[in-house]
């Protein structure tokens, strides 16, 4: 019995008090019920206790020994799943139908069902008809072994053994059919129970029509078994039942058994149609068998024909559509084995283990391939590489024992995906790892030469690491086998190590400064400071900063920092000292840590401060002694001096002189040098080739010591085998030698070591005299010991040298050796005679001498030759500033991982190309600037070369062009600026004695006005000493001294005289202007120069590396690539250097006593400076965009509250005004573009508003630039500005139609478009805030604009076409007369008129018609107003 609610004792409610829950609880102990949850305890099993129930532990156990446990009834033991899991449903609940007012034990009755009633339908089966057979006899003693491969001949179907039985039971079937015997078939009791549940079918689709009854096929019914019938021959009744139910169905038509069919599937519970669609769809997707088909028919003869559940009845299709079903049905009905095995290369045999039952999916792969795609398509595919890095068209069909088939998206494509790849490096196969590393390390090598510009989109070397490459590569390293971890690391290489740029680098060691290089740092991104407005003992630190970022994102910034994070030094020590690998690793892991010592000074720092790394490359890969291999190809490098190792050694010294002297003093760098160079190279016990290169190596670790001044003591203690290499450098150089190029790259390794030796021991004077100026306690470095004694002898010999090479250039077998090796002895002349003139020994005659034999018998002849006059005429075509844009592809890079352009350079032309003129001449120009700078008389003898045709046109080409800064470009970039530089030096020393280069002078001035922003970081000295000489000198500016300025007033007078209005004075002044600021010239040069003392310290820093002061340098590592040196907009600069300093960006101003000391004077010069380029040097200035040179002129006004009132200023101000305003210059002005270093050009106005509200008094030069912005073609915004906020500033805005000098069309067409402007226009008109005495110039634009805007016939939106007849109204009811006929009778703008605009007469006709639409007016009231 079900309790009442009553009895029921309820739950505390929420909102009881303390009362409620006591008389409850009295109610609950009353009614003795138990509780939900009881106290027991359980026994503890590590004191042996056992266990006893509540009863034992309250009646014989202590208390206080036991603990209490607190269960709850019902509640699992076992924590719940995670996953929910579905509440189990009855399948037959909801099929039920119940009522309320049913009583629930008639319910109960009617549903169970007694034992009885079970026990009464127990039937025994007919065993009569079964035939007994007796067993076989045999004369064997023991039944034969049953074995395997003996089933495997015996074919048994699978109705003869009763479906999928054991081995065992197919043979006792295959016996007894071979007996003749019927199988025997064992029908388990859970087949018999579900057979009846088979029979139950339902339709298979809602709306499907079973043919059979139609046809009569059906004998029997698929869903009425007699199960449940209570008398004794079910079967019979079935049928009876059966026949009538197809009687009636064929006696019904089509649409009434659709509809019937619809009836029932409404009534029906649709989980139970579905269960027995589901039901039949097994029956008919069974194998026919005699059974199912008496009468021998396949089931494809039923045709089942169905639609959708939620459609309605739909007629039968055509015949075509069956016959198309029956097919695929046929399709459906065969074994998908069978289809299977028809195609496999090869036929399952029976004895085959565990191939009884063919699995599709996986037999598939034993098929023959897809054929690929046979046509191109526009569609973008996944790239596929082959193992050594090549894409594989998708057209190409590979046969498949190359392996690049697989089991993948596309198998009819060979080849592996990027995703492939990096699915494979995480195999658990070790041949899979290192094959996909040593794949990625291919294909890495490829992207970074530029191989898949023309292949692939995109970047693949971007795409790689931000899949995670980085972190890929760096855990494949700690890989225990060791055939993964050496392709990590070749992979690694390929990512990191460019060969092309490290020759390139080598190549360009002994240039002008070629052993100095930029570190391979990314470019920077400023972050957004997140401690903006803190104190500054609050805000987070640089290494702060960068100690909380993640690997991920420093990996992302800067893949080299990224690899130093995650501690890939250690482990690449580790590889080396443990591991030992092959010399292919080794090679690359030395390679790799060169990579990350070009990176910066602190990665080179973090090099040297591994643990135990330098002294492993020290001791295995740079020994002192070593025994000689027997293979031609050794097994291991292991105790023998490798190149790379040297070459490490000297990057390593490249970061700096402290770096450097740790080398040679603590890790054992000078011994190597003294071992490796001091004997003949035939004694070194190495391969030829080897040799060359480890003693090359060896000399540019040595040259770059002693550009620190450093292991200068070793060339005196190797002296003698310094000479004895240069006395065999004729003898080395045969031009049938295979090791030629390497025997010139060790010559001049060797010329580059002496040039480095020769300027330190210039300067043993200077520091020995203790000339050098401390800096604070800073103490001046100590004299080396090599002094000007140790080199005076090596000129001789050398010369000699050099006679002979340009002897040789006739020979075509010398001829590329000599080119090769003459730069290098080019350059120690020339410091040699640089040292030679500061030395006390100097002996100005015999000097001279030398300098004028030198001159004729070698520098003229060479300079005359032809193929230095071809190598002259290539200078465009090799320059990298005339041809940086010039289409090249350059290779791939990622931001996060810089390189330079040197990929295929062989290829193409540029100063790396064998045939370049820019070594030779270069160290041409070098050498001459210094003979000239000593022997003034020699100055005249090549000024050819400056008159030349090709250096001309090279020149040109230097003024027009507009190269960008980068990484790629930059190194290249710093060598071209150095050879520009040298021909303007010798410039300015020829233009003032040579006419031939005087009647140049501008062009070369121009060139030197383009270099200046040009240079890059390292070279302050070369900028420093443009605008000591050339920037600024009247020489170069040949229009002062030759009429003009007096040209120029010509041309004003002229234009004075076609004008019949009235101009601004300043357009007069221009010439007289031009000649003031000629005569200050000097004045203004000392000005930019005060305004550069910033970057003193950087100038005296580049000047040491540049003039050879080698004790002086810090770092052959030149500073970051943060930008030029000098800014674009430098001609500026003391103007807004004065706007920082004073400048109040809001508004306001300061009087003119706060500026700082002679302020009014340098804003004069830089504005007369600015004049001269303006006028007579346009092109210099193309590079400062119109926007930008308008922003930066607006810091006179916004500098001061009166400086723009001065005299000298407002004049210059007005000249400027007037070229800036000029209609070439006006067309491309656009101030939707923001100006360098501002957010947009409308703030900067909204300051110059504010400005001129404050402290204008008027002024007309301050209204015109107010006037400016205010065009048509300029964003709305600033006119919204003046007519909105400040409206005020139209009563003192009395700029003129003539003093503006800008068309008035530029303000007045088209026609405002902005309905809110149009109305500030129309309101400050009728409130007198414009008027024609206070702004003539924007009354007029005000008139225009609403006149326009009320007489417009052009279709617009309601709201808009409301608002212009308002308007219409408040004019014609307007009691100011004079506005009203403004308004409605303006014609045009007319700069001659008194008024500034005409009008007509009288309204036109269609005018008229218009405004009496809106006024409602008849046409004889018509407004008809003369002009007065």
């Amino acid at each position: 019995m079900i309790p009442s609610s009553r009895g029921m004792l309820q739950r505390p409610k929420p909102g009881g008090s303390e009362e409620d829950l006591l008389r409850e609880q009295e109610e609950f102990i009353k009614s003795g019920a138990l509780s939900a949850a009881s106290v027991l305890r359980r026994p503890d099993k590590r004191r042996g206790e056992v266990g006893g129930g509540p009863e034992e532990d309250r009646n014989g156990c202590d208390p206080e020994s036991h603990k209490d446990v607190v269960t709850i009834e019902d509640l699992p033991d076992q924590l719940p799943s995670l996953t929910p899991v579905p509440p189990k449903k009855s399948r037959f609940k909801n099929s039920r139908v119940t009522f309320e007012d049913e009583d629930a034990g008639d319910r109960l009755d009617r549903h169970d069902t007694h034992i009885s009633a079970v026990l009464s339908k127990i039937v025994e089966r007919d065993t009569s008809s079964i035939p007994i057979s007796l067993p076989e006899f045999t004369c064997m003693a023991f039944p034969k072994a049953l074995h395997r491969s003996a089933n495997g001949t015996q074919q048994v179907p699978t109705s003869a053994v009763g479906g999928k039985k054991s081995i065992f039971a197919q043979q006792i079937a295959a016996q007894r059919l071979k007996e003749g015997k019927a199988p025997l078939h064992f029908t388990s009791r859970a087949t018999q129970k579900h057979k009846p549940m088979e029979q139950k079918l339902p339709l298979q689709r809602p709306m499907e029509v079973d043919m059979s009854y139609h046809t009569g096929e059906l004998s029997s019914s698929r869903l009425v078994s007699g199960e449940g019938l209570g008398c004794p021959d079910s079967s019979e009744e079935t049928r009876r039942i059966h026949g009538e139910n197809q009687d009636k169905i064929l006696a019904m038509s089509q649409s009434e058994i659709l509809e019937d069919q619809e009836r029932l599937l409404s009534q029906l519970d649709p989980r139970l149609v579905e269960f027995v669609r589901s039901r039949r769809a097994e029956s008919a997707s069974a194998s026919p068998s005699s059974c199912e088909h008496p009468e021998g028919k396949s089931s494809k003869e039923s045709v089942y024909l169905s639609s959708d559940c939620n459609s309605g009845a739909a007629p039968f299709p055509n015949p075509k559509e069956v016959e198309m079903k029956e097919e695929a049905e046929e399709e459906e009905l065969l074994p998908r084995s069978a289809v299977i095995e028809n195609n496999l290369p090869l036929k399952p045999q029976k004895e085959w283990v565990h191939m009884d039952k063919l699995e599709a999916e996986k037999l598939e792969w034993m098929g023959d391939m897809p054929a690929p795609r046979k046509t191109q398509t526009k569609r973008a595919m996944q790239a596929r590489f082959d193992f050594n890095g090549n894409v594989i068209p998708p057209t190409e069909d590979l046969p498949a024992h190359l392996g690049l088939h697989h089991h993948g998206d596309e198998p009819e494509r060979a080849g592996y995906s990027l995703q492939e790849l990096f699915l494979l490096s995480r195999s658990q196969l070790i041949q899979q790892r290192s094959l996909s590393l040593s794949t990625l390390g291919n294909i890495l090598s490829k992207a970074r030469a530029g191989n898949y510009h023309s292949t692939l989109k995109g970047s693949v070397l971007a795409t790689l690491l931000d899949a995670g490459l980085l972190f890929l590569l760096r855990f494949a390293l700690d890989d225990g086998v060791e055939g993964v971890m050496a392709a990590a690391v070749h992979a690694l290489r390929a990512l990191l190590v460019c060969t092309e740029d490290e020759e390139c680098l080598d190549l360009t060691f002994h240039w002008f400064r070629g052993l100095a290089a930029f570190p391979l740092l990314p470019s920077q991104e400023e972050e957004e400071d997140d401690d903006e407005g803190l104190d500054e003992s609050l805000k987070e630190t640089v290494k702060e900063r960068e100690e909380r970022k993640t690997d991920h994102d420093v990996a992302g910034q800067d893949v080299v920092k990224g690899l130093l994070r995650m501690k890939l030094l250690p482990r690449l020590r580790y590889i080396l000292e443990v591991v030992r690998p092959s010399p292919r690793v080794v090679q690359d892991i030395l390679e790799v840590l060169t990579r990350i010592a070009r990176h910066s000074s602190s990665s080179a720092t973090q090099v040297l401060d591994c643990p135990r790394l330098m002294e492993t490359v020290m001791s295995e890969f740079l020994p002192t002694s070593w025994t000689v291999s027997s293979f031609s190809l050794p097994q291991s490098v292991y105790g023998l001096p490798l190149a790379c190792a040297m070459k490490l050694l000297r990057v390593l010294a490249t970061s700096g002189r402290h770096a450097c002297a740790r080398l040679l003093n603590s890790v054992g760098v000078r011994e190597r040098l003294s071992r490796l160079l001091s004997p003949e190279p035939s004694e070194l016990l190495l391969e030829p080739h080897e040799t060359i290169r480890i003693t090359t190596e060896a000399y540019r670790m040595w040259a770059v010591a002693a550009g620190y001044g450093q292991a200068c003591d070793l060339y005196i203690e190797l002296y003698p085998a310094l000479l004895t290499a240069l006395q065999s450098v004729r003898r080395t150089l045969a031009p049938s030698d295979p090791l030629l190029h390497l025997q010139l790259q060790r010559v001049l390794a060797l010329l580059a070591l002496l040039t480095q030796v020769t300027h330190t021991a210039g300067c043993h004077q200077e520091l020995q005299a203790g000339m050098v100026s401390s800096s604070g306690n800073e103490c001046p470095p100590p004299p080396p010991p090599v002094s000007w004694g140790h080199v005076t002898g090596l000129p001789a010999s050398l010369l000699g040298h050099l006679k002979s090479f340009t002897k040789g250039l006739d020979n075509p077998l010398q001829r590329e050796g000599s080119l090769s090796l003459m730069p290098a002895y080019l350059m120690f002349f020339e410091a040699f005679y640089h040292q030679l003139s500061k030395q006390n020994c100097f002996k100005p005659v015999e000097a001279l001498h030398e300098l004028e034999q030198l001159t004729s018998e070698v520098l003229l002849p060479l300079l005359s030759h032809g193929v230095v006059q071809d190598l002259i005429k290539n200078l465009k075509s090799f320059s990298v500033v005339c041809n940086v844009l010039s289409g090249h592809v350059g290779p791939d890079t990622s931001p996060s991982l810089p390189g330079l352009a040197c990929p295929g350079w062989r290829d193409r032309p540029g100063l790396m190309s064998p045939s370049s003129p820019f070594p030779l001449l270069t160290s041409l120009t070098l050498l001459l600037e210094t003979i000239t700078g000593i022997h003034k008389g020699l100055t005249c003898k090549f000024t050819g070369l400056l008159a030349s045709e090709p250096v001309i046109g090279y020149m040109q080409s230097i003024s027009q062009a507009t190269p960008t800064l980068s990484h790629t470009w930059s190194w290249l970039l710093r060598h071209e600026h150095h050879l520009i530089y040298l021909l303007l030096r010798l410039a300015y020393r020829s233009v003032s004695i040579e006419t031939q280069v005087a009647k140049h002078a501008p062009l070369y001035h121009q060139v030197a006005l383009v270099l200046l922003p040009w240079l890059l970081p390292g070279s302050e000295h070369l900028a420093h000493d443009l605008l000591s000489t050339i920037i600024f000198s009247k020489d170069f500016i040949s229009e002062s001294h030759s009429g003009g300025p007096e040209a120029i007033e010509l041309g004003e007078l002229k234009l004075h005289e076609e004008t019949s209005h009235h101009t601004s004075p300043s357009l007069q002044t221009v010439g007289a202007l031009l000649r003031e600021a000629c005569a200050n010239l000097p004045s203004i040069r000392g000005c930019f120069l005060t305004h550069l003392a910033h970057l003193e310290s950087s100038v005296l820093v580049s000047q040491d590396a540049l003039l050879g002061r080698n004790p002086w340098i810090k770092s052959h590592l030149l500073p970051e690539q943060t930008g030029p040196t000098l800014p674009s907009d430098w001609p500026f600069l003391p103007l807004v250097s004065l706007y920082e300093t004073t400048g109040v960006s809001g508004g306001g101003g300061l009087s003119v006593e706060e500026l700082p000391q002679g302020a009014l004077l340098a804003v004069t010069q830089c504005l007369q400076w600015l004049v001269v380029l303006e006028v007579w040097r346009e092109e210099a200035l193309k590079i400062i965009t119109p926007v930008a040179k308008l922003a930066r002129l607006s810091c006179v006004f916004l500098c001061s509250s009166d400086l723009f009132l001065e005299r000298p200023v407002q004049k210059l101000t007005w000249a400027l005004f007037r070229l800036l305003s000029r209609p070439s210059k006006l067309e491309s002005l656009d101030l939707n573009i923001p100006p360098p270093g501002l957010a947009s050009f409308q703030d900067l106005y909204c300051a110059l508003l504010a400005q001129y509200e404050a402290v204008s008094f008027g002024d007309r030069l301050f209204g015109c630039w107010i006037l400016l912005p205010l065009q048509r073609k300029y964003s709305a915004t600033m006119r919204l500005a003046v007519f909105g906020e400040h409206v005020g500033i139209l009563r003192s805005l009395g700029v003129t139609l003539e003093q503006l000098a800008i068309p008035m069309e530029r303000f007045t067409s088209p026609p405002e478009d902005s309905l809110p402007l149009v109305r500030l226009y129309f309101r400050s008109l009728v409130t007198g805030n414009a008027k024609p005495s206070w702004c003539p110039f924007l009354y007029v634009v005000a008139l225009a604009h609403v006149n326009a805007f009320v007489f417009s016939q052009d279709a617009a939106a309601q709201a808009l076409e409301a608002a212009r007849h308002n308007m219409m109204r408040k004019i014609y009811y307007m009691m100011d007369e004079v506005l009203k006929k403004h308004l409605l009778l303006f014609r045009l703008p007319k700069q001659d008129s008194q008024l500034g605009f005409d009008m007509y007469h009288q309204l036109p006709p269609i005018r008229a018609k218009y405004l009496e639409s809106i006024v409602g007016l008849q046409n004889d009231a018509c407004c008809e107003v003369e002009e007065r």
